[in-house]
């Protein structure tokens, strides 16, 4: 089966039909002010390929986790507004997301116009779990483009979700991949198959449990597993190390300990750090030291102490594995990369990333915001991702609802 692309819906043409677009604006805000607006700029291309070509573009989004109800907290204004200010083509918002506002809105829509539609979590069929409750609210958003209407999912990142406007939508329209879930999908590709070896994964992050399956999935596909991040403690647990007052999950350390023999035997190797930046307490400006990673509690701060960072050592021995690689995908910071004296991990990864001739993937969400936060910008990388728990999911071979749909 294949999927229908973007540039066939625009040549069948659009001019003076609504198409219904689902896109990814769910940005980091403190208070009214978007602090990256990555995902943004990434929907961009697909609206203004619209727009250009004469559509009445309806576009439905999410931000945050509202319950089912609306709070202004996680109202789309600050994004939209974010959006009209980089667009080269008139976007509005409407007040409601299927009500009389969002109704008399479209109505009023010109051609090579958009509208953003208030957060689709507002409405609780959006998320629920019952077909029929998601089916009622998808048939009120396709009512909205009138007869000749068509769908196009261009946000990636909610695209392992089965909710209304992701799954419900496609069913009902004529769906379209996005350029940006195609482009997604060729580079998730890219990491499952035909992969350029030598493969290094990089994986980071608080919790080992939000990893286990995709690495699970990875081993004997990857050459080398590079763990950093909150995830190291338990992996250093698993060695039989102490971990002081460092973040751990010890009912993993059973399957940690498996994947470590398991990958022994299918030829994937994990390196886990030698040395970690361990601190006084979890703070910028908390007294820390680097400690050999089996000498945590043998740091000046004892069993109190919490490990924050991995430490030069790995990364110099890291950055030497990315060195070499043909192929690079890395999820989740070494460190507390928010903090500067705790950023030093996750810098090194970015700035090996950037000097490899290799293919590299930047796996979204926390890792994205990193190097961005870090000063990298994200042409220095061969693709940032805007879906990392859509990456990691593809990546533990599961089915993504909102891509099975759209494929005829």
């Amino acid at each position: 089966m294949t999927s229908h692309t973007l540039n066939e819906l625009i040549a069948e043409g659009v001019r003076g039909r609504y198409i219904l677009v689902r896109s990814d604006l769910n940005v980091p805000l403190d208070g009214s002010t978007v602090t990256d607006d990555g995902r943004i700029k990434a929907s961009l291309p697909v609206l203004a390929k619209l727009t250009d070509a004469g559509a009445r573009v309806l576009v439905t989004a999410h931000l945050g986790r509202p319950k089912g109800a609306p709070e202004d907290k996680y109202s789309l204004r600050p994004a939209v507004d974010r959006l009209a200010e980089l667009a080269g083509f008139k976007v509005t918002l409407a007040a409601d997301t299927v009500g009389d506002a969002a109704k008399a809105a479209a109505a009023s829509l010109q051609d090579g116009e958009a509208l953003v539609l208030e957060n689709v979590r507002f409405d609780a069929r959006e998320t629920s779990k019952d077909d029929a409750e998601r089916g009622a609210f998808a048939d009120e958003l396709v009512a909205l483009t009138g007869s000749n209407g068509a769908y196009v999912d261009d946000a990636f990142g909610a695209v392992h979700r089965k909710h209304a406007s992701v799954y419900d939508v496609a069913t009902r329209l004529p769906s379209y991949q996005g350029d940006l879930v195609h482009t997604e999908v060729e580079v998730l590709r890219k990491l499952t198959a035909d992969t350029q070896r030598p493969y290094v994964v990089v994986l980071g992050g608080s919790k080992v449990s939000d990893k286990l399956a995709v690495i699970n999935n990875l081993i004997g596909k990857a050459d080398t597993i590079l763990v950093g991040g909150g995830m190291l403690f338990t992996f250093l647990a698993a060695q039989g190390h102490k971990v002081a007052s460092s973040l751990l999950e010890e009912d993993q350390i059973p399957v940690v300990q498996d994947y470590l023999k398991r990958a022994a035997d299918a030829g994937t190797e994990f390196v886990v750090p030698t040395d970690v930046v361990v601190a006084e307490k979890f703070a910028a400006d908390a007294a820390h030291e680097t400690v050999a990673a089996d000498a945590i509690e043998g740091s000046s701060f004892g069993a109190q102490g919490i490990g924050l960072d991995i430490g030069p050592d790995t990364a110099a021995a890291f950055a030497e594995r990315i060195k070499g690689a043909r192929t690079v995908f890395w999820n989740g910071p070494m460190g507390v990369f928010e903090f500067e004296a705790f950023s030093a991990g996750t810098r090194a990864i970015a700035q090996a990333l950037t000097g490899t001739d290799g293919f590299t993937v930047v796996g979204g969400g926390d890792s994205a915001a990193a190097v961005r936060t870090l000063g990298f910008s994200d042409d220095q990388f061969g693709h940032i991702s805007t879906g990392g728990g859509a990456s990691l999911e593809y990546l533990e071979g599961k089915e993504l609802p909102g891509l099975s749909v759209l494929d005829r």
